[in-house]
């Protein structure tokens, strides 16, 4: 065991504090990793503060995870001491069930390992990047491509991959009109990706604030949603919307944007039930469904994409005794896009 610093909520809704936690032994198959970067997702805020429900405290947050092997296992093939590396939303499955054997692991049928919040094998509760040191089996650990700064890189591991999976099943490229919802940590990786992998985007916001952002980072279009006339002009006009958003939402209104046969995808999750009107999918055969990460190699595969593309994380870099008033920007909008902890201040 090893013992190193780290910041955890206490408890539920209670401000972050530093504290320290014990790292297992590295084992067999198992890295070591100094963390030198760890991004800030809102999904930390609603665990911390138990908005998808009963969490487990203290928690460690951070499945944004940057940094360097310090240490591996004696049966380790895929990595050495020095390599850069990255771990995201989970860190370990079944590895036996049908959707572990696709590639498919964040869709485990017996419920994938989150890399904090979750138990671990051991029985052990996990907790995460915003700390100084963590242990995780070789094969949910990523390899970060030189082309990446590890600050910027950090976030692709949730942001990254959260935008890269949907946009990908759904054949976002050359001829399709795609819109992102939401233009902060999630959306603005969104935008970046789809304009990369060729289509024609559009941001739709709630107002035009963060517009000359928007097309900076590879928007064709941008509107506001909080102007009626948006959706009039819009009216069947995408092939594919990608929701980034963790508010409820008219469904009605934004399946109303929708190609016949187009789709919505929800990668935000809000914290309260959602009503819709089945007629807005049943007329023009409209799909409204949702994507969580993606599995490892797709992971990989989203990094190399991304390195090839130059595409990081817009980010806002912060010592470790920022992250509660981080929490608070966060909440407020106050980010662009993502905040990311250097962890050598922790």
């Amino acid at each position: 065991m090893t013992t190193v610093a780290a910041y955890a909520a206490p408890a539920a809704k209670a401000p972050l504090e530093r504290t320290t936690i014990e790292r297992r032994a590295v084992g067999e198959f198992d890295v070591l990793i100094d963390i030198k970067f760890a991004g800030i997702c809102h999904s930390d805020i609603h665990q911390a503060r138990e908005g998808w429900g009963e969490a487990i405290f203290p928690m460690v947050p951070g499945h944004e995870i940057a940094g360097v092997v310090s240490e591996v296992g004696p049966g380790v093939t895929r990595f050495q001491v020095g390599d850069r590396v990255g771990v995201g939303c989970m860190v370990d499955s079944c590895r036996e069930c049908e959707n572990c054997k696709a590639g498919d692991e964040q869709y485990c049928v017996k419920g994938a390992t989150m890399t904090y919040n979750g138990i671990g094998k051991d029985g052990e509760p996990t907790q995460g990047g915003y700390s100084e040191k963590v242990v995780v089996d070789e094969n949910y650990v990523l390899r970060i491509p030189d082309g990446l700064s590890l600050d910027v890189a950090a976030p692709l591991l949730c942001a990254g991959i959260t935008t890269y999976s949907p946009l990908k099943h759904w054949g976002a490229g050359p001829g399709k009109k795609v819109a992102v919802l939401g233009m902060g940590g999630l959306g603005h990786m969104a935008v970046k990706i789809a304009h990369a992998l060729g289509a024609e985007v559009t941001v739709l916001s709630q107002s035009l604030r963060k517009k000359d952002d928007g097309l900076k980072l590879g928007a064709d279009h941008y509107y506001a949603t909080s102007d009626p006339k948006t959706f009039e002009e819009l009216q069947g006009s995408f092939d594919l919307i990608v929701s980034t958003v963790s508010a409820s939402l008219d469904f009605g209104a934004f399946l109303s944007l929708l190609k016949t046969r187009g789709a919505l995808v929800n990668v935000g999750a809000p914290e309260e039930p959602v009503s819709l009107n089945l007629f807005s999918v049943i007329g023009g055969g409209k799909t409204l469904a949702g994507s969580m990460i993606g599995g490892i190699a797709e992971t990989q595969e989203m990094l190399d994409f991304c390195a090839e593309h130059g595409l990081g994380a817009e980010i806002e870099l912060i010592s470790a005794d920022r992250i509660n008033e981080a929490y608070e920007r966060v909440l407020a909008s106050d980010v662009r896009y993502r905040f990311v902890i250097d962890t050598a201040t922790i």
